[in-house]
């Protein structure tokens, strides 16, 4: 059965647009109150970058520092230790053993040994020169030079006294010896033994041949020789 009179239902439509409008104004409005953020620029970056970068050096420093600090705690307790043995359980001092009296001995200086190549011999005369029936004295001086003392044979077995004229032999207390002695002494360091001969300005030859000549007047040399040790000359004159 249609009713008449009576308009069908209709379907809700939108708002007007004035109401869209008001609704967009309020939007806008909303947007315009609500501040937008502004983009972090790069120098903020870098400053936020490096202060970090300094938060952590600092806090690496301070790392260092406490393990430095403790390993030097660490240090001071350990020599601590060494230097006070009862504090390591150490045997206490009272107790502890002699140090070995060997060990602790000092090397002796060595005693010095006498050097028989540091024992020379010299010649002398007690003048220069001598007049006519003027004897000469010959002089052998042994020395011991080194450190040492020395036990030196200065007996006539060693010695031997020549006078030389140039290459022409004169004298020698060996050529008419009939026997010689020996005699050990005891030279002392930078000490000296003398012996000395005199001459009677006579001529000699080995095997103690009988020369009636007598040494002219001139220059003459002397040497003195101890068994393998001989001086150097020296020089005199007869008149």
């Amino acid at each position: 059965m249609v009713n008449k009179g009576k308009q069908p239902p209709r379907a809700r439509t939108s708002p007007p647009a004035k109401n869209a409008a008001r609704t967009a104004g309020a939007s806008g409005s909303a947007n315009r109150a609500r501040p937008q953020r502004r983009r972090t620029s790069p120098a903020v970056y870098r400053r936020r970058r490096l202060v970090v970068f300094g938060a952590l050096l600092t806090v690496l420093a301070m790392l260092v520092a406490g393990v430095a600090a403790m390993s030097s705690t660490l240090a001071s307790k350990a020599d601590s230790g060494a230097s006070n043995p009862q504090a390591v359980g150490a045997t206490p001092a009272s107790q502890t053993p002699s140090a070995d009296p060997i060990a602790a001995t000092t090397t002796p200086t060595p005693t010095p040994v006498c050097d028989l190549n540091l024992v020379t011999v010299t010649a002398s005369t007690d003048q220069p020169a001598y007049a006519a029936g003027q004897n000469p004295v010959l002089s052998m001086k042994i020395t011991n030079s080194g450190a040492a003392p020395c036990q030196v044979n200065v007996g006539t077995s060693q010695m031997e006294f020549l006078v030389m004229s140039g290459e022409d032999r004169i004298f020698s207390s060996k050529d008419c010896q009939a026997k010689g002695d020996d005699l050990v002494k005891q030279i002392d360091p930078g000490k000296s033994e003398t012996a000395n001969f005199p001459w009677q300005r006579n001529r000699t030859t080995e095997g103690c041949g009988v020369i009636s000549a007598k040494p002219a007047t001139g220059t003459y040399t002397f040497k003195a020789i101890l068994g393998n040790k001989a001086s150097t000359k020296t020089v005199f004159q007869l008149g």
